[in-house]
């Protein structure tokens, strides 16, 4: 996959599309297979010489086999050489390269039984400073450089087995130049000594060791190196570090202090986090914009701004319960980490801004669950980790599965399943089946349709009222007999119907079976409008979601480079709705991309006398157009767009700073894009 970062395409995009595409390239391509071993423990130490991007290490890995075992294979970032590999007994092993997986195999000396544990010992080197060998194609998961270094656990940087299912301990010793600070996860110590065999041989002349100590099994391995504004906080009996750039250190306050709510809100809810410690960590903007480690909450320079992107922050701090300290079992189960750290960030947000807050939420984890709806998320094996449709299965399906399941079971037994599913699997891995029996337990029904719907089939159902209104004798009000339709057979939920009147607004509950479920209803006021579940607690497949789910697809394709898709994508959801602001901004971004100025222009036009959902799309217009103004040598109507783009004082993705820079100095494209 291909992603195409050209800066118009980047700019603007929406918080759903921005957490989605974080978490979709974050994911590299792992063999779908039956571990036959697992990583215990890793003893590592590093050397980066971020001059020449360089990195030098030795790690010693015990393994534990699972099945009788003759052969091993490990994951390493294709940017790395193995200089030499030995077993425990000090014997020489020959590993072989598939740079397909980014995977390294290799033969035992001898057969390593069932249930019998050894070590390895490696030793290797490479260069990490562009995309062209990460595990994820054009993203760069790690990389070496003199500002600053960042070696994810994604980016395979040393050898990993059962990504992000098997749980190790670790000792990760590294070694810097003695100005820059490294940020990681676990115990720490400065000026530690190496923990392997053998210290590589330092080729810094001033250099500085730090080292972490992991003792429960987690998935540390995330390393940050550089030069940072470093902030702390003690609030609420937390450990709160941020380290943020210097253009930065001014926002470090109000970022702890959210960062703390948010914090305090998930213990509220699922009980204490594996560690009260917590660091906030810049990385620069040419990776992914958000990921996690344990003790660990990395943003990139792009989403920390002013405003404090609280949506952002929770999530990524959600998963010190979803992911850190509970984790999936197998692939299939992913969505515990993701869907449920998604919702969380849902909850969070229902927390600090009501229920307008969460209604935008779920409106944005309903497309993201039926953008890409054509495998079971209990299938999602069969896609690839960092794949749009298993990103989409598993973070927003799996957001809404839970968003559903507390509409179903009810407030108090909802916070009780996920408090007791936080506490007894803590530190442990987890499946779907394992939760599904716990929610039965509390709940005391079977919940056996609610799962197989959810998570065993797809598509979602469009609800439909036809009723009729008779007048009561004696001014007893009025009975509406109906009955809610969709298309699905064997579709069941309870659904909520609201009736306005001229009087009291008037709710009942319903339970939603088959294509044709009826309903009685009492008012006394005269009838005015009915509503089919109005505060969205059933995913549905309206109007609007097929028209945003087109909007995802095309944008993803637009990611990848295929043009000619995403403008079909993006034509389809102007059949939905041909004011759509969104869609015609959408176009002309791919054909400004295009170079096709005149029918780039035309789109934004058409935007801006568009519906005005979302409100961005009109300062963005505005802005875009400017731009071609400046690019086609016309710059009295270029500034006139800044003029008006400054006018709407909308700020949203610095909208504003750029339309007073270009004010001044009249943009120029970059070559290239």
């Amino acid at each position: 996959m291909k992603l195409c970062h050209t800066r118009p395409a980047r700019r603007a995009l929406g918080f759903a599309i921005v957490v989605f595409l974080a978490l979709a390239t974050a994911m590299p391509a792992l063999a779908v297979e039956k571990a036959r071993f697992r990583a215990d423990d890793y003893k590592i130490d590093v050397e980066l010489l971020p001059q020449s991007h360089k990195l030098t290490a030795r790690a010693t890995v015990k393994v534990t086999a699972l099945d009788n075992v003759n052969a091993v294979t490990f994951q390493l970032n294709n940017g790395l050489r193995i200089t030499k590999l030995t077993d425990v007994n000090n014997k020489s092993l020959t590993p072989e390269r598939n740079t397909q997986d980014s995977t390294v195999r290799f033969e035992l000396a001898s057969d390593l039984p069932k249930d019998a544990s050894t070590t390895f010992n490696f030793e290797y080197e490479g260069t990490l400073e562009s995309a062209d060998e990460s595990p994820v194609q054009g993203v760069k998961l790690a990389y070496i450089g003199p500002d600053t270094s960042y070696l994810l656990y994604s980016g395979l940087w040393f050898p990993i087995t059962g990504y992000g299912v098997n749980r190790f301990t670790s000792t990760i010793s590294v070694t810097v130049p003695a100005h820059m600070a490294v940020i990681g996860s676990g115990k720490e110590q400065i000026g530690a000594p190496a923990t392997a065999s053998k210290k590589p041989a330092t080729a810094i002349a001033n250099s500085k060791t730090f080292t972490f100590t992991s003792e429960k099994p987690s998935f540390p391995g995330t390393i940050i190196a550089g030069t940072f504004q470093e902030f702390k906080s003690d609030d609420a009996g937390i450990d709160m570090k941020v380290y943020f750039k210097p253009n930065h250190q001014n926002l470090g306050a109000e970022y702890a202090s959210t960062a703390v709510k948010a914090f305090t809100y998930f213990v509220t809810q699922y009980g204490n986090a594996p560690s009260t410690r917590l660091k906030i960590v810049e990385i620069p903007d040419d990776t992914v914009p958000t990921t996690w480690a344990p003790e660990m909450a990395i943003l990139s320079s792009r989403a920390i701004t002013e405003k404090t992107n609280y949506r952002l922050l929770s999530n990524t701090i959600a998963h010190q319960w979803w992911g850190v300290s509970v984790s999936p079992a197998s692939k299939d189960d992913w969505w515990i980490s993701d869907g449920f750290a998604r919702y969380s960030e849902a909850r969070y947000v229902e927390s600090a801004a009501g229920a307008a807050g969460l209604e935008e939420m779920v409106k944005d984890m309903s497309v993201g669950a039926l953008a890409y709806d054509s495998v079971p998320l209990s299938s999602a094996a069969k896609l690839d980790y960092f794949s749009p449709e298993f990103q989409s299965l598993v973070t927003d399906k799996g957001a809404m599965i839970l968003h559903m399941l507390r509409w179903v079971v009810g407030e108090k037994d909802y916070l009780k399943i996920m408090r007791e599913f936080a506490a007894k699997y803590a530190g442990k891995s987890a499946t779907t089946d394992d939760f599904r029996e716990l929610s039965e337990q509390v709940y005391g029904q079977k919940l056996t349709w609610f799962y197989s719907q959810w998570m065993d089939s797809t598509s979602a159902p469009e609800f439909k009222a036809k009723y009729t209104v008779y007048r009561l004798g004696n001014n007893k009000g009025f009975r509406i007999v109906g009955a809610v339709t969709q298309d699905l057979d064997l579709f069941r939920m309870p659904v909520d119907l609201r009736v306005d009147t001229d009087g009291k607004t008037e709710e009942k509950r319903i339970e939603v079976v088959g294509t044709d479920s009826p309903f009685s209803v009492e008012t006394f006021g005269r009838p005015r409008r009915i509503s089919i579940d109005p505060q969205n607690r059933v995913l549905t497949n309206s109007k609007d979601i097929k028209l945003r789910a087109s909007i995802v697809r095309g944008q993803g394709l637009t990611q990848q480079g295929d043009l000619a898709g995403a403008l079909s994508e993006f034509n389809k959801a102007l059949e939905a709705n041909k004011n759509s602001s969104l869609a015609h901004y959408r176009i002309a971004e791919v054909f400004y991309l295009q170079k096709n100025y005149q029918a780039s222009a035309n789109a934004y036009r058409e935007s801006l006398n568009g519906d005005g959902e979302p409100r961005w799309t009109e300062v963005w217009s505005h802005l875009q157009l400017g731009k071609i103004f400046d690019v086609t040598g016309q710059r009295e109507r270029a500034v006139n767009e800044y003029r008006q783009a400054l006018q709407t004082n909308d700020n949203t993705q610095g909208a504003l700073e750029e339309s007073r820079r270009y004010m001044q100095k009249p943009f120029e494209r970059e070559k290239g894009s």
